[in-house]
């Protein structure tokens, strides 16, 4: 070997990997309690100690000290000759009101809610059932209906989690040709009004729960669209309506068992006229030994709401099961595909 051919790093060893792998819960430990105290938000202004840290958060500052030293060798933070500490780039979305936060995304993915559903992943693979209702007693939507700030941070969750793929599905698949567009479990509108910026000539309605409804209506108004988009509120379990050319279903078949799903999607085969289509937009599963973060998000799928993420061949045998045909899977920019069918 050359003298100037830098040395080769050593191959970790797999008992070092799975020893790393075991001690993800302390990096999710440290990224939460960062947030907890709002580190992001008292170091937006500059540098400081952890002692001026620590008046501020009420913490013990010797130990504030070795856990900020901690965090800066992960990269939240950066600490200068002085013995300060700054935000870094990857700190920065962590302060509660710069846009793009990821603070209450934080707290609530290393908070108790997955956490505990997780430390029982061992229950829901040796039994099928959800871990989440053994932990806290009731199943998540259940739960979270009776928690408004828990729900409050499950729906910001959602929307930071989610965000990069309502562009990208507004982007990858072409809905001028269709009138009206329903958004089958749309929430807020997030996504029907990304889609009806770029289609002018499309009108549309958003089916959910009532709880909804204020806040649709809010985000509808903000985008100038209160002429072309309704709400509609209603379940999906019991009925959904008519009147759509094409109905979208976002994050909706992933969260339910495949008898609730056939549900959903036979009250929406119902709805649909002839001519309708359907996409089902998730996370598909591809195959092969790859990382793909649909398979991580299926743990989480196992363990909290009930439900699964699928792969193509899984979501054909659905749909066949709920009188749809699988016509393709159409890629997007982001971590989910576009799943349409048309009724059989």
């Amino acid at each position: 070997m050359s003298e100037n051919q830098p040395p080769q790093a050593e191959a970790v060893s797999p008992q070092a990997q799975l020893i790393q792998m075991a001690w993800a819960h302390q990096v999710s430990a440290m990224v939460r309690v960062a947030a907890q105290l709002k580190l992001a938000d008292y170091l937006a202004d500059g540098p400081h100690t952890a002692e001026e840290l620590a008046a501020a958060t009420e913490a013990h500052a010797p130990s504030l000290y070795r856990f900020l030293r901690t965090a800066a060798s992960m990269g939240l933070f950066t600490e200068d000759a002085n013995h300060r500490f700054s935000l870094t780039p990857l700190s920065e979305p962590l302060q509660s009101y710069v846009p793009g936060s990821v603070r209450t995304s934080v707290l609530l993915i290393a908070g108790d809610i997955f956490s505990r559903s997780l430390n029982s992943l061992l229950y829901s693979v040796q039994t099928g059932k959800k871990a989440f209702d053994k932990e806290f007693g009731s199943p998540i939507f259940d739960w979270l209906g009776s928690h408004p700030q828990e729900a409050s941070m499950f729906s910001d969750l959602m929307i930071g989690f989610h965000g990069p793929e309502t562009p990208a599905v507004a982007a990858a698949y072409d809905f001028s040709g269709f009138s009206t567009i329903a958004d089958i479990g749309g929430a807020t509108g997030n996504m029907i009004t990304t889609i009806l910026a770029k289609t002018p000539g499309s009108k549309g309605f958003i089916f959910d729960l009532p709880h909804n409804a204020n806040a649709a209506a809010e985000l509808i108004q903000s985008r100038g669209m209160t002429d072309r988009i309704t709400f509609q509120a209603g379940s999906f379990f019991e009925s959904i309506p008519a009147g759509g050319d094409i109905y979208l279903m976002s994050h909706i078949i992933h969260d339910w068992s495949e008898e609730q799903c056939l549900t959903i999607l036979g009250n929406c085969r119902r709805a649909m006229g002839p001519n309708g289509k359907l996409l089902i937009i998730e996370m598909v599963i591809p195959p092969g030994n790859d990382p793909h973060t649909g398979k991580m998000t299926d743990m989480v799928m196992l363990t909290v709401p009930g439900g699964q993420e699928r792969t193509e061949q899984e979501y054909r045998t659905l749909l066949d099961k709920a009188g749809f045909k699988l016509t393709r899977v159409v890629p997007t920019d982001s971590a989910v595909s576009i799943v349409e069918a048309v009724p059989a």
